[in-house]
């Protein structure tokens, strides 16, 4: 029978062996009208070493969410989870402003679901190799014309 070693503090509070910790905050409103939207910061802090920077932060919109899940669902093999849905009935003309798409809990509501999305995306070692993830949670801004494809 195998011997059981009992864990030290120092080895149950030291750094995980690989982690990646992406978190979605600050969600900060734009524009007016048509052109209003909402943009929340990504940020990454990893050790993981398919990933050039082990500490980023970089903004991104909904559509920006939605660009990146089509792509994974073009390039990759794995299965894409679903996005938060896109409101379309907070954007209707009737709806009062304290309960459209720019009120406070359906940002909040929205922000918790991207960031559940986004970990459990990044989480897949599959989806980890393949170039617009890497793009979308690290380059300042999307090169929507890149030539898709897995990183070494």
């Amino acid at each position: 029978m195998a011997s059981k070693r009992e864990q030290s503090l120092e080895d149950a509070y030291a750094e995980p062996t690989n982690f990646l910790e992406i978190e979605v905050t600050d969600p900060v409103n734009h524009g007016f009208g048509k052109k209003r939207y909402t943009d929340y910061t990504i940020t990454v802090d990893t050790n993981l070493p398919i990933f050039q920077q082990k500490k980023s932060s970089v903004r991104r919109r909904y559509s920006d969410f939605d660009w990146l899940r089509g792509e994974l669902e073009r390039t990759s093999k794995i299965l894409v989870p679903p996005l938060p849905s896109k409101a379309l009935a907070r954007q209707m003309p009737w709806v009062a402003e304290k309960d459209g798409m720019f009120a406070e809990d359906f940002i909040e509501e929205r922000r918790q679901q991207l960031e559940e999305f986004l970990n459990k995306v990044a989480g897949h070692p599959l989806a980890q190799k393949e170039k617009c993830l890497h793009m979308f949670l690290q380059a300042d801004t999307i090169d929507k014309n890149y030539t898709p494809g897995k990183l070494k």
